[in-house]
């Protein structure tokens, strides 16, 4: 499984990381985690507010920190 973190690597990107790993540790997925911190790659992504996430390329948080158990419910 892939995560990628898109934001500045501001505290709300580090807590949102820290949450999708908790997440994916808790539930005992292997998963590797890929930060975007440069602003033409986040727009190229279609990403307009961050912090954001995405699952195996798939954008499911956007503009928001994300509980542990909210990445967790996307993880199945």
């Amino acid at each position: 499984m892939k995560f990628t973190i898109y934001g500045s690597g501001c505290a709300k990107c580090k807590q949102l990381t820290e949450n999708a790993e908790l997440a994916a540790n808790s539930k005992g997925i292997v998963y590797e985690l890929v930060k975007v911190t440069d602003t033409n790659a986040i727009i190229d992504a279609g990403i307009m507010r961050t912090p954001a996430l995405a699952i195996d390329d798939e954008i499911v948080i956007e503009g928001k920190v994300a509980s542990t158990e909210e990445v967790s419910n996307f993880l199945g």
